[in-house]
Protein backbone atom coordinates (compact mmCIF):
# COMPACT_ATOMS: atom_id res chain seq x y z
CA UNK A 1 0.00 0.00 0.00
CA UNK A 2 2.48 2.49 1.07
CA UNK A 3 4.85 1.53 -2.05
CA UNK A 4 1.78 1.83 -4.03
CA UNK A 5 1.14 5.47 -2.26
CA UNK A 6 4.85 6.82 -3.22
CA UNK A 7 3.69 5.96 -7.34
CA UNK A 8 0.38 7.53 -7.06
CA UNK A 9 -0.65 10.90 -8.82
CA UNK A 10 -0.83 14.03 -6.46
CA UNK A 11 -4.77 13.83 -6.68
CA UNK A 12 -4.61 10.14 -5.71
CA UNK A 13 -2.45 10.96 -2.44
CA UNK A 14 -4.26 13.54 -1.45
CA UNK A 15 -7.57 11.57 -1.44
CA UNK A 16 -5.29 8.86 0.45
CA UNK A 17 -4.17 11.01 2.83
CA UNK A 18 -7.03 12.48 3.33
CA UNK A 19 -8.55 9.01 4.16
CA UNK A 20 -5.91 7.97 6.74
CA UNK A 21 -7.06 11.10 8.42
CA UNK A 22 -10.41 10.01 9.26
CA UNK A 23 -8.90 6.84 10.29
CA UNK A 24 -6.22 8.28 12.67
CA UNK A 25 -3.28 7.79 10.24
CA UNK A 26 -2.08 11.62 8.73
CA UNK A 27 -3.82 14.85 10.89
CA UNK A 28 -5.32 17.00 8.26
CA UNK A 29 -4.03 19.70 6.23
CA UNK A 30 -4.26 22.67 8.62
CA UNK A 31 -3.03 20.71 11.63
CA UNK A 32 0.80 18.35 11.82
CA UNK A 33 0.66 16.00 9.16
CA UNK A 34 1.87 12.82 10.37
CA UNK A 35 4.25 10.49 8.15
CA UNK A 36 2.85 6.84 7.27
CA UNK A 37 6.02 5.02 7.82
CA UNK A 38 9.66 5.42 8.70
CA UNK A 39 11.47 3.59 6.24
CA UNK A 40 8.82 4.14 3.14
CA UNK A 41 7.87 7.79 2.59
CA UNK A 42 5.21 9.63 1.01
CA UNK A 43 6.43 13.64 0.77
CA UNK A 44 3.27 15.48 2.76
CA UNK A 45 1.26 17.54 0.52
CA UNK A 46 2.22 21.33 0.77
CA UNK A 47 -1.25 22.20 0.65
CA UNK A 48 -2.46 24.46 3.88
CA UNK A 49 0.94 25.04 5.31
CA UNK A 50 2.49 28.00 4.97
CA UNK A 51 5.19 29.13 2.25
CA UNK A 52 8.92 29.69 4.44
CA UNK A 53 12.42 30.38 2.17
CA UNK A 54 15.71 29.34 2.35
CA UNK A 55 18.56 31.36 1.96
CA UNK A 56 21.78 29.28 2.50
CA UNK A 57 25.27 28.87 1.40
CA UNK A 58 25.21 25.07 0.15
CA UNK A 59 22.18 22.37 -0.19
CA UNK A 60 24.07 19.28 -0.30
CA UNK A 61 23.71 15.81 1.66
CA UNK A 62 24.46 15.86 5.51
CA UNK A 63 24.92 19.77 5.43
CA UNK A 64 22.76 21.99 7.72
CA UNK A 65 20.13 23.03 5.16
CA UNK A 66 19.99 19.43 4.01
CA UNK A 67 19.29 18.62 7.92
CA UNK A 68 16.66 21.52 8.94
CA UNK A 69 15.57 21.86 5.26
CA UNK A 70 14.25 18.09 5.06
CA UNK A 71 12.60 18.16 8.07
CA UNK A 72 10.59 20.70 6.80
CA UNK A 73 9.92 18.88 3.67
CA UNK A 74 9.26 15.45 4.60
CA UNK A 75 8.61 15.97 8.42
CA UNK A 76 10.45 14.33 11.64
CA UNK A 77 9.79 12.23 14.64
CA UNK A 78 8.77 14.41 18.01
CA UNK A 79 8.68 11.98 20.92
CA UNK A 80 8.46 9.28 18.83
CA UNK A 81 5.70 10.10 17.24
CA UNK A 82 5.55 11.39 13.12
CA UNK A 83 5.65 15.31 12.67
CA UNK A 84 5.16 17.94 9.88
CA UNK A 85 5.45 21.13 10.29
CA UNK A 86 2.54 23.82 9.30
CA UNK A 87 5.29 25.32 7.40
CA UNK A 88 6.70 24.61 4.19
CA UNK A 89 9.68 25.21 2.04
CA UNK A 90 8.40 27.21 -1.08
CA UNK A 91 11.70 28.92 -2.54
CA UNK A 92 15.90 28.00 -2.42
CA UNK A 93 18.44 30.63 -2.89
CA UNK A 94 22.07 28.67 -2.95
CA UNK A 95 25.12 30.43 -3.40
CA UNK A 96 27.17 27.19 -4.03
CA UNK A 97 26.11 24.55 -6.09
CA UNK A 98 29.13 21.56 -5.64
CA UNK A 99 28.67 18.50 -7.94
CA UNK A 100 26.67 17.05 -5.09
CA UNK A 101 24.15 20.01 -4.64
CA UNK A 102 20.65 18.78 -3.86
CA UNK A 103 18.54 21.92 -5.39
CA UNK A 104 17.45 20.57 -8.52
CA UNK A 105 16.44 17.10 -6.99
CA UNK A 106 13.94 19.76 -4.58
CA UNK A 107 12.98 21.66 -7.39
CA UNK A 108 11.75 18.58 -9.44
CA UNK A 109 10.81 16.16 -6.38
CA UNK A 110 8.98 19.05 -4.18
CA UNK A 111 7.98 21.63 -6.24
CA UNK A 112 10.88 23.79 -4.72
CA UNK A 113 11.12 27.58 -6.60
CA UNK A 114 15.32 27.96 -6.98
CA UNK A 115 16.29 31.27 -7.25
CA UNK A 116 19.56 33.23 -7.65
CA UNK A 117 18.62 36.04 -5.64
CA UNK A 118 17.77 36.68 -2.26
CA UNK A 119 14.66 39.42 -3.90
CA UNK A 120 13.78 36.69 -5.93
CA UNK A 121 13.38 33.65 -3.60
CA UNK A 122 11.42 36.18 -0.85
CA UNK A 123 8.57 37.90 -3.28
CA UNK A 124 6.52 37.37 -6.64
CA UNK A 125 5.39 39.81 -8.06
CA UNK A 126 7.15 42.21 -6.38
CA UNK A 127 5.59 41.17 -2.71
CA UNK A 128 6.76 39.37 0.25
CA UNK A 129 5.60 36.15 -0.72
CA UNK A 130 6.53 34.11 2.22
CA UNK A 131 5.85 33.75 5.90
CA UNK A 132 9.63 32.95 7.13
CA UNK A 133 12.85 32.55 6.37
CA UNK A 134 15.45 30.28 7.15
CA UNK A 135 19.20 31.92 6.66
CA UNK A 136 21.35 28.97 6.90
CA UNK A 137 24.91 29.89 6.19
CA UNK A 138 27.18 26.90 7.32
CA UNK A 139 29.46 24.43 5.05
CA UNK A 140 30.32 25.84 1.62
CA UNK A 141 33.74 26.54 0.29
CA UNK A 142 34.61 30.22 1.46
CA UNK A 143 38.02 31.60 2.53
CA UNK A 144 39.43 32.31 6.05
CA UNK A 145 40.79 35.34 7.40
CA UNK A 146 44.05 35.99 9.10
CA UNK A 147 42.33 35.01 12.54
CA UNK A 148 41.21 31.34 11.13
CA UNK A 149 37.83 32.34 11.08
CA UNK A 150 35.62 31.28 8.14
CA UNK A 151 34.21 34.50 6.33
CA UNK A 152 30.80 33.03 5.67
CA UNK A 153 28.37 35.53 4.30
CA UNK A 154 25.29 35.53 7.09
CA UNK A 155 26.22 39.53 7.19
CA UNK A 156 25.82 39.77 3.69
CA UNK A 157 22.65 37.48 3.13
CA UNK A 158 20.90 39.06 6.26
CA UNK A 159 22.03 42.35 4.70
CA UNK A 160 19.81 41.32 1.71
CA UNK A 161 16.90 40.08 3.66
CA UNK A 162 16.74 43.20 5.41
CA UNK A 163 16.65 44.95 2.01
CA UNK A 164 13.73 43.23 0.78
CA UNK A 165 11.94 43.53 3.89
CA UNK A 166 12.51 47.28 3.72
CA UNK A 167 11.64 47.62 0.21
CA UNK A 168 8.19 45.24 0.37
CA UNK A 169 7.65 47.10 3.05
CA UNK A 170 7.10 43.66 4.91
CA UNK A 171 8.70 41.55 7.19
CA UNK A 172 8.94 37.96 8.65
CA UNK A 173 10.66 35.94 11.42
CA UNK A 174 13.61 34.91 10.16
CA UNK A 175 16.14 32.30 11.48
CA UNK A 176 19.85 32.31 11.14
CA UNK A 177 21.82 28.88 11.74
CA UNK A 178 24.73 29.32 14.50
CA UNK A 179 26.29 32.16 15.26
CA UNK A 180 25.37 35.65 13.86
CA UNK A 181 28.86 36.10 11.88
CA UNK A 182 32.42 36.09 12.65
CA UNK A 183 32.80 39.29 13.85
CA UNK A 184 30.78 41.09 17.23
CA UNK A 185 30.32 44.45 14.86
CA UNK A 186 28.48 42.43 12.47
CA UNK A 187 26.12 40.20 14.24
CA UNK A 188 25.38 43.49 16.45
CA UNK A 189 24.68 44.84 13.16
CA UNK A 190 22.02 42.09 12.04
CA UNK A 191 20.27 42.29 15.59
CA UNK A 192 19.64 46.50 14.57
CA UNK A 193 18.01 45.05 10.83
CA UNK A 194 16.03 43.49 13.53
CA UNK A 195 14.95 46.03 15.66
CA UNK A 196 14.45 48.77 12.97
CA UNK A 197 12.06 46.05 10.71
CA UNK A 198 11.02 44.96 13.74
CA UNK A 199 10.87 41.06 12.56
CA UNK A 200 11.56 38.06 14.53
CA UNK A 201 15.13 37.08 14.96
CA UNK A 202 16.20 33.58 16.29
CA UNK A 203 19.48 32.00 16.06
CA UNK A 204 22.14 29.50 17.33
CA UNK A 205 22.38 26.12 17.03
CA UNK A 206 21.14 22.56 18.36
CA UNK A 207 23.18 21.97 21.62
CA UNK A 208 20.71 24.41 23.96
CA UNK A 209 17.98 22.63 22.87
CA UNK A 210 18.92 19.08 22.46
CA UNK A 211 18.00 16.58 24.66
CA UNK A 212 19.97 16.21 28.36
CA UNK A 213 20.79 13.22 30.49
CA UNK A 214 19.63 13.73 33.12
CA UNK A 215 17.26 16.42 32.13
CA UNK A 216 19.03 19.27 33.89
CA UNK A 217 17.66 23.14 33.80
CA UNK A 218 18.78 25.11 36.60
CA UNK A 219 16.24 27.29 37.70
CA UNK A 220 16.17 30.97 37.17
CA UNK A 221 18.66 32.77 40.15
CA UNK A 222 20.50 29.63 40.70
CA UNK A 223 23.62 30.92 42.66
CA UNK A 224 26.20 29.26 39.75
CA UNK A 225 29.84 30.17 41.30
CA UNK A 226 31.63 28.06 38.09
CA UNK A 227 30.71 26.43 35.13
CA UNK A 228 32.30 23.86 32.56
CA UNK A 229 31.95 22.09 29.06
CA UNK A 230 34.01 19.40 27.75
CA UNK A 231 34.12 18.46 24.36
CA UNK A 232 35.52 18.08 20.92
CA UNK A 233 36.10 19.30 17.17
CA UNK A 234 37.57 21.83 15.14
CA UNK A 235 38.50 25.33 17.00
CA UNK A 236 35.97 27.92 15.47
CA UNK A 237 33.38 25.34 14.30
CA UNK A 238 32.50 23.40 17.34
CA UNK A 239 34.24 26.07 19.84
CA UNK A 240 30.91 27.88 19.06
CA UNK A 241 28.74 24.82 20.11
CA UNK A 242 30.51 24.91 23.48
CA UNK A 243 29.80 27.96 24.16
CA UNK A 244 26.37 27.98 22.99
CA UNK A 245 26.01 24.58 25.66
CA UNK A 246 28.24 26.40 28.50
CA UNK A 247 25.67 29.76 28.10
CA UNK A 248 22.19 28.00 28.24
CA UNK A 249 23.24 27.31 32.03
CA UNK A 250 25.62 30.41 32.79
CA UNK A 251 22.16 32.62 31.49
CA UNK A 252 20.42 31.09 34.61
CA UNK A 253 22.81 32.18 37.35
CA UNK A 254 21.54 34.42 40.37
CA UNK A 255 21.25 38.14 38.68
CA UNK A 256 20.78 37.01 34.81
CA UNK A 257 23.21 37.93 32.17
CA UNK A 258 25.43 40.88 32.23
CA UNK A 259 28.36 40.47 29.97
CA UNK A 260 31.58 39.23 30.05
CA UNK A 261 34.65 40.96 30.94
CA UNK A 262 38.15 39.00 29.15
CA UNK A 263 38.50 36.07 26.80
CA UNK A 264 41.41 33.83 26.79
CA UNK A 265 42.52 30.73 24.53
CA UNK A 266 45.26 28.38 25.81
CA UNK A 267 46.51 25.42 23.76
CA UNK A 268 48.57 22.30 24.43
CA UNK A 269 50.37 21.97 27.87
CA UNK A 270 49.29 25.38 28.82
CA UNK A 271 45.73 23.92 29.14
CA UNK A 272 46.85 21.22 31.91
CA UNK A 273 48.67 24.51 33.39
CA UNK A 274 45.88 26.25 34.01
CA UNK A 275 43.85 23.65 35.47
CA UNK A 276 46.97 22.90 37.95
CA UNK A 277 46.84 26.96 38.97
CA UNK A 278 43.05 26.47 39.80
CA UNK A 279 42.14 29.36 36.49
CA UNK A 280 39.93 26.47 35.43
CA UNK A 281 38.03 22.80 37.48
CA UNK A 282 39.52 19.36 37.63
CA UNK A 283 36.81 18.30 39.93
CA UNK A 284 34.52 20.16 37.30
CA UNK A 285 36.21 18.19 34.52
CA UNK A 286 35.59 14.96 36.37
CA UNK A 287 32.40 15.86 36.82
CA UNK A 288 31.19 16.68 33.21
CA UNK A 289 33.19 13.65 31.84
CA UNK A 290 30.81 11.44 34.13
CA UNK A 291 27.94 11.88 32.10
CA UNK A 292 30.01 11.17 28.75
CA UNK A 293 29.11 8.24 26.69
CA UNK A 294 32.37 7.98 24.74
CA UNK A 295 34.95 8.94 26.90
CA UNK A 296 38.58 7.05 26.64
CA UNK A 297 40.74 5.12 28.72
CA UNK A 298 43.58 6.42 30.32
CA UNK A 299 44.55 9.82 31.24
CA UNK A 300 43.47 12.82 29.26
CA UNK A 301 46.17 14.63 29.14
CA UNK A 302 48.15 11.24 26.98
CA UNK A 303 44.80 11.20 24.92
CA UNK A 304 44.18 14.50 23.63
CA UNK A 305 46.31 15.08 20.82
CA UNK A 306 47.54 11.80 20.19
CA UNK A 307 44.81 10.68 17.71
CA UNK A 308 42.37 11.27 15.41
CA UNK A 309 39.13 9.81 16.17
CA UNK A 310 35.95 10.00 13.09
CA UNK A 311 37.17 12.50 11.13
CA UNK A 312 38.37 14.78 14.08
CA UNK A 313 41.69 16.35 13.91
CA UNK A 314 44.46 15.68 16.25
CA UNK A 315 44.42 18.20 17.77
CA UNK A 316 46.13 19.44 20.82
CA UNK A 317 43.80 20.65 24.42
CA UNK A 318 42.33 24.07 23.83
CA UNK A 319 40.76 25.60 26.65
CA UNK A 320 38.27 28.75 26.35
CA UNK A 321 38.57 30.84 29.87
CA UNK A 322 35.33 33.15 29.80
CA UNK A 323 35.47 35.70 33.15
CA UNK A 324 31.76 37.24 33.10
CA UNK A 325 31.47 40.81 34.00
CA UNK A 326 29.79 39.65 37.69
CA UNK A 327 32.99 37.82 38.08
CA UNK A 328 31.75 34.13 37.55
CA UNK A 329 33.72 31.60 35.71
CA UNK A 330 33.42 29.83 32.53
CA UNK A 331 35.50 27.22 30.59
CA UNK A 332 35.04 25.29 27.44
CA UNK A 333 37.86 22.32 26.89
CA UNK A 334 38.26 20.81 23.48
CA UNK A 335 39.34 17.29 24.29
CA UNK A 336 39.67 15.49 20.86
CA UNK A 337 40.89 11.94 21.47
CA UNK A 338 39.48 11.78 25.07
CA UNK A 339 35.68 12.17 23.99
CA UNK A 340 33.18 13.02 21.47
CA UNK A 341 30.04 14.55 23.65
CA UNK A 342 29.36 17.78 24.78
CA UNK A 343 29.21 17.18 28.57
CA UNK A 344 28.24 20.39 31.58
CA UNK A 345 29.29 20.86 34.97
CA UNK A 346 28.70 23.64 37.37
CA UNK A 347 29.22 24.75 40.79
CA UNK A 348 26.14 25.98 42.88
CA UNK A 349 27.13 28.22 46.07
CA UNK A 350 26.56 26.32 49.19
CA UNK A 351 26.27 22.45 47.11
CA UNK A 352 29.14 20.36 47.89
CA UNK A 353 28.16 18.57 44.14
CA UNK A 354 28.86 19.64 41.13
CA UNK A 355 25.44 19.56 39.07
CA UNK A 356 26.14 17.51 35.35
CA UNK A 357 24.57 16.89 32.29
CA UNK A 358 25.25 15.45 28.80
CA UNK A 359 24.28 17.24 26.14
CA UNK A 360 23.07 14.04 23.89
CA UNK A 361 23.48 13.92 20.29
CA UNK A 362 22.48 11.32 18.14
CA UNK A 363 24.55 10.70 15.21
CA UNK A 364 24.23 11.19 11.58
CA UNK A 365 22.97 10.18 9.01
CA UNK A 366 19.56 11.68 11.02
CA UNK A 367 21.44 13.92 13.40
CA UNK A 368 18.29 13.65 15.53
CA UNK A 369 19.28 16.77 17.77
CA UNK A 370 18.18 18.87 14.48
CA UNK A 371 14.56 17.64 15.43
CA UNK A 372 14.99 19.87 18.71
CA UNK A 373 15.98 22.80 16.54
CA UNK A 374 13.33 22.90 14.30
CA UNK A 375 10.52 22.03 16.76
CA UNK A 376 11.95 25.54 18.20
CA UNK A 377 12.17 27.16 14.72
CA UNK A 378 8.70 26.11 14.23
CA UNK A 379 7.93 28.19 17.69
CA UNK A 380 9.09 31.28 16.31
CA UNK A 381 7.61 30.96 13.03
CA UNK A 382 4.19 29.88 14.40
CA UNK A 383 3.93 32.88 17.06
CA UNK A 384 5.91 35.55 15.66
CA UNK A 385 8.39 35.33 18.66
CA UNK A 386 11.89 33.86 19.02
CA UNK A 387 11.70 31.35 22.08
CA UNK A 388 14.62 32.58 23.19
CA UNK A 389 16.51 35.87 23.58
CA UNK A 390 19.09 36.47 20.48
CA UNK A 391 21.19 38.48 22.62
CA UNK A 392 22.40 34.76 23.84
CA UNK A 393 24.33 34.32 20.22
CA UNK A 394 24.92 37.60 20.33
CA UNK A 395 27.18 37.07 23.19
CA UNK A 396 28.39 33.99 22.07
CA UNK A 397 29.10 35.39 18.72
CA UNK A 398 31.01 38.01 20.65
CA UNK A 399 33.15 35.64 22.54
CA UNK A 400 33.82 33.43 19.88
CA UNK A 401 35.24 36.49 17.92
CA UNK A 402 37.37 37.23 21.00
CA UNK A 403 38.56 33.37 21.41
CA UNK A 404 40.08 33.41 17.61
CA UNK A 405 41.61 37.12 18.34
CA UNK A 406 43.07 35.22 21.70
CA UNK A 407 44.12 32.22 19.64
CA UNK A 408 46.05 34.33 16.61
CA UNK A 409 47.77 36.49 19.33
CA UNK A 410 49.05 32.92 20.95
CA UNK A 411 47.55 32.94 24.61
CA UNK A 412 46.71 36.63 24.81
CA UNK A 413 44.04 37.48 27.56
CA UNK A 414 41.34 39.98 24.86
CA UNK A 415 39.33 42.49 27.53
CA UNK A 416 35.77 42.78 26.27
CA UNK A 417 34.32 45.77 26.97
CA UNK A 418 32.20 45.93 23.81
CA UNK A 419 30.12 42.53 25.70
CA UNK A 420 28.27 43.96 27.90
CA UNK A 421 25.27 42.11 26.90
CA UNK A 422 22.53 42.12 29.25
CA UNK A 423 19.32 40.09 28.61
CA UNK A 424 17.25 37.52 31.20
CA UNK A 425 16.69 33.76 29.91
CA UNK A 426 13.51 32.39 29.62
CA UNK A 427 11.74 30.33 32.35
CA UNK A 428 12.04 27.22 30.02
CA UNK A 429 15.04 26.83 27.74
CA UNK A 430 13.08 25.25 25.48
CA UNK A 431 15.48 21.61 25.27
CA UNK A 432 13.20 18.56 24.28
CA UNK A 433 12.49 16.43 26.96
CA UNK A 434 11.31 12.42 26.95
CA UNK A 435 12.76 9.67 25.13
CA UNK A 436 14.13 10.36 21.40
CA UNK A 437 12.81 7.05 20.18
CA UNK A 438 8.98 5.85 20.28
CA UNK A 439 10.43 3.17 22.80
CA UNK A 440 12.85 5.50 25.06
Amino acid sequence: MLDRQQRCSRRKFLASAAALTLAGGIASADGPAAAPSASRFAPPSAQGRRAIAIITTVYRPLSHSYHIGGRFLYGYTLAGKPHVPKFHIASLCVDQTPDNDLSRDLARDFGVRVSRTVEDALTVGGRLAVEGVLLIAEHGNYPRNDKGQILYPRYEMMEQIAAVFRKTGRSVPVFNDKHLSYTFAKARKMISWSEELKFPLMAGSSLPVTWRRPELEPRLDTPLEECLIACYGPLEVYGFHGLEALQVMMERRKGGETGVQAVTCLTGKDVWKAGDAGRWSWDLLDAALSRGESVNVGDVRRNVGSMSVQGMPQAPATAFLIEYRDGTRGTVLLLNGHLQDFCFAGRVKSEAKPISCLFQLPQPPGARYFDALTFNIEKMLESGKAPYPVERTLLTTGVLDAVMESHARRDDRIETPELEVRYTAPADSGFLRGGITSDS
